[in-house]
């Protein structure tokens, strides 16, 4: 009897263990928690066997009472036939073998009455134990969901944090960027203009201003030699001529007169 008891105990202190390890470990609780739950069954079951065996102790003890029932009804048989046979002697015999069957029935009855005790004792703690694992099991199914939502929303945050911080560099990247391209078309829009005003000719001829003065000179005198060229075959001389140098000869054709004064117009 005090072995299942015992197993009673142990099985409530598992309980109680098991639920405060579960929550002091800061570990996955899944597979603890549905260790000790697993764990908790066994401890059950192992009651329930000890409920079995102490029942089957009881019915052995109750079929040893029916025989020595059994036998007292026989040895007061016996008792009465012998005193039908004026045979005191086996009277005496049989009543004093049913005397003995019934102290032995006296105490098989105690025995039977505290098993029963202790059978419905253990029934009661089993019960109690079977709605505590139950509870355990809710308890356990509860935590475990509620883990499970504190890791998503963990790896939501974690999530959250480091695409802060990408999009941090990222926002960043675009900033240089962003001054890289303003830089390079601010160098753009000054070379354009450079090149609009002809800074950049000046500045890639390889001539000094000594050579593009000479040259000028030379290009100048050579445009005078063709011009005194053409004023000789015309006849003109020198620039005493009247009109500004054109010949007022009655044969002068009429078209080189008006591309003369168109010339005349364009210097103006």
């Amino acid at each position: 009897m005090w072995r299942y008891m015992g197993i009673l105990s142990r099985a409530s202190y598992v309980i109680r263990s098991k639920v405060n390890a579960v929550l002091n470990r800061a570990e996955d609780p899944h597979e603890t928690l549905d260790y000790s739950y697993e764990q908790l069954r066994d401890e059950l079951q192992d009651v329930k066997k000890g409920i079995a065996d102490l029942t089957t102790q009881k019915k052995r003890l109750e079929i040893q009472k029916r025989r020595l029932e059994e036998n007292v009804e026989k040895h007061n048989e016996q008792a009465r036939q012998a005193v039908e046979q004026d045979r005191d002697d086996l009277a005496r015999r049989a009543l004093e073998k049913k005397k003995q069957k019934m102290n032995q029935i006296e105490d098989l009855e105690t025995q039977i009455a505290d098993l029963q005790g202790t059978q419905d004792n253990l029934v009661e703690k089993k019960n109690e134990l079977q709605g505590r694992i139950q509870e355990f099991r809710t308890e356990k199914e509860t935590m475990k969901a509620r883990y499970e939502a504190a890791e998503a929303s963990a790896r939501v945050s974690e999530a959250m944090t480091g695409a802060g911080d990408e999009m941090e560099n990222i926002s960043r990247s675009i900033e240089r960027a962003r001054e890289e391209t303003e830089d390079m078309e601010a160098r753009a829009a000054a070379m354009d203009e450079l090149e609009e005003t002809g800074a950049f000719e000046s500045a890639l001829s390889t001539e000094s201003d000594l050579d593009r003065e000479l040259e000028e000179i030379r290009q100048t005198g050579e445009v005078e030699a063709e011009l005194e060229t053409l004023k000789s075959e015309a006849g003109v001389e020198g620039d005493g001529a009247s009109d500004g140098g054109v010949s007022s000869s009655a044969d002068a054709d009429p078209e080189i007169e008006a591309e003369l004064e168109d010339l005349k117009d364009d210097d103006e």
